[in-house]
């Protein structure tokens, strides 16, 4: 257990040391809180479905938690790259614990970026609904962390350097964020598009979100829990499985 503290420890500190990540992981969400929560806001009162910047800001709040649990979970190639993931390998521990504690640490940095930008959308306008189920939102951003940042270690398990990021990321991640119903209602959205995004566990999680903070539900709150949970330790095996077969 001792192993999975260290781990968790060393992601937090490699990332309160690098300010300029903790500043550019702000960008991308205050562009699109910016560009889209005020600009197409005027267009979404008016075909009826409210304040845009109110539905926005659980998808931002999302997206942060994505990007920063994959971004920790391809960290692995520059370990593997540098030779610290040799070092970590060789410690007399099982390597599913090595890691976990990878997963544990990638998790909680983007858990710590989701609540920078649960800030920043306070500051742009955003407000809950009920502030009583706030918590409830930051379980399902714990959740989101912890899948995906799984996702991104056994992705990151079958590659030798970052010739595959680019793929990962126009393939893999972009698509599950456009697709998960962040940025607009699955309601209104046509059923092959409900139908894709009901197999994208983002859409679970964002939905789970907008529920805690606005109190509606897409999928309702057992379903959302249920398949992140379900989904989360789906990819806590496979990550562990691959992260075991690793050869330096």
């Amino acid at each position: 257990m001792s192993c999975i503290y260290i781990l968790w420890i060393r992601q937090l500190t490699r990332y309160v040391r690098s300010r300029s990540r903790m500043i550019a992981s702000l960008g991308q969400p205050v562009l699109y809180l910016l560009a889209l929560g005020f600009g197409f806001g005027p267009i979404f009162q008016k075909a009826g479905e409210g304040n845009y910047l109110q539905f926005l800001a659980p998808g931002v709040i999302g997206m942060t938690v994505l990007f920063a649990s994959m971004f920790s979970g391809i960290e692995l190639i520059w370990d593997r790259q540098f030779g610290f993931l040799k070092e970590t390998l060789v410690a007399p521990v099982p390597r599913i614990l090595i890691m976990l504690g990878r997963t544990l640490g990638g998790a909680t940095v983007a858990v710590l970026q989701g609540l920078i930008v649960i800030v920043v959308c306070s500051i742009a306008g955003f407000r809950p609904a009920n502030w009583a189920f706030v918590p409830v939102a930051f379980i399902y951003m714990a959740l989101i962390g912890i899948l995906f940042t799984a996702l991104g270690t056994a992705v990151a398990s079958l590659l030798s350097d970052f010739q595959g990021f680019q793929l990962v990321m126009n393939f893999l991640v972009m698509p599950v964020y456009f697709l998960s119903g962040a940025l607009y209602p699955l309601k209104n959205a046509p059923a092959v598009l409900e139908a894709i995004a009901r197999a994208d566990p983002l859409a679970y999680g964002v939905d789970g979100l907008r529920g805690a903070f606005l109190g509606t539900w897409h999928f309702g709150l057992v379903t959302d829990f249920g398949v992140l949970i379900a989904t989360a330790l789906l990819f806590l095996v496979v990550g562990a499985y691959l992260f075991n077969r690793i050869q330096l």
